[in-house]
């Protein structure tokens, strides 16, 4: 089960995606307001406890007794708090460039996101047919790329082609949305399950993550018990498509030598 990050409609499997499927059933999703998926009649609805109901529902829908579940960014917080609520349904984890929780204290390694949070919170529930007008426009532009590729990823190994994708996905994103998610996110932490993982584990992280720094990957992996955690050189948030030999290697050992057998 492929758990996306905060905004994502599955870009950042481009090359995991195709190794995985040549001998396993593989599941993509998307959450409430991301991609394909719609939102409930009550659209506050939507947040981690919703992610992971959707992801049982949609697990039992598809008769899977248990998964080994793949969380990138937010769906590391995903993956963790579904173990917590779920463990007799899961069967590994593979946390990708993700935090085990409150994102906002540690982004950019300050705190300044969770200083700002509510006033982008407060404007886009006030204004977001506005909000949705300008981001619509905003995030294709060549400015909003390079400033994304430039103050966030790894503008040496990130291809355009792998990242555009996203851009795409946030211009058709309805803010609203991503903002709730987010609310959700900022204050959700899995630190105390971490020690209760029991399922083989396999923890990634980039060098120069900047959305989630590298130290808080390692952090989690020494707290849950027999992790592997995969060091990134220069890779950024999106280390599984600037290095996608050495994670798809990395993961497809781990799968091979602690869940198959």
């Amino acid at each position: 089960m492929l758990c996306d990050g905060l905004g994502c409609d599955g870009f950042a499997w481009r090359y995991l995606l195709p190794m995985l499927k040549t001998n396993r059933r593989v599941l993509r999703w998307h959450y409430r307001g991301h991609g394909q998926s719609g939102v409930p009649p009550d659209d506050n609805r939507i947040g981690v406890p919703y992610s992971c109901a959707d992801l049982l529902s949609l697990m039992d829908r598809a008769e899977l007794p248990k998964a080994v579940l793949f969380g990138h960014s937010m769906g590391t917080q995903v993956a963790l708090e579904f173990h917590r609520l779920y463990p007799q349904r899961v069967a590994g984890l593979v946390l990708l460039c993700g935090s085990f929780g409150t994102p906002l204290d540690t982004w950019h390694d300050h705190s300044m996101m969770r200083l700002v949070f509510p006033y982008l919170k407060r404007m886009v529930e006030r204004f977001p047919s506005q909000v949705r007008a300008v981001t619509s426009r905003a995030m294709l532009t060549e400015i909003a790329y390079q400033l994304a590729v430039r103050t966030e990823l790894n503008p040496d190994l990130i291809s355009r082609e792998d990242f555009t994708p996203y851009m795409h996905h946030l211009s058709r994103m309805h803010p609203l949305y991503f903002i709730r998610t987010l609310d959700s996110l900022k204050d959700h932490s899995a630190w105390d399950h971490l020690p209760q993982v029991n399922v083989p584990t396999l923890v990634v992280g980039g060098e120069i993550d900047r959305f989630t720094p590298v130290w808080l990957a390692q952090r989690m992996a020494e707290h849950i018990p027999g992790a592997e955690f995969l060091f990134v050189p220069g890779g950024s948030h999106t280390a599984l498509l600037e290095r996608p030999g050495m994670v798809n290697h990395a993961v497809d050992r781990f799968l091979r030598q602690r869940i198959d057998r």
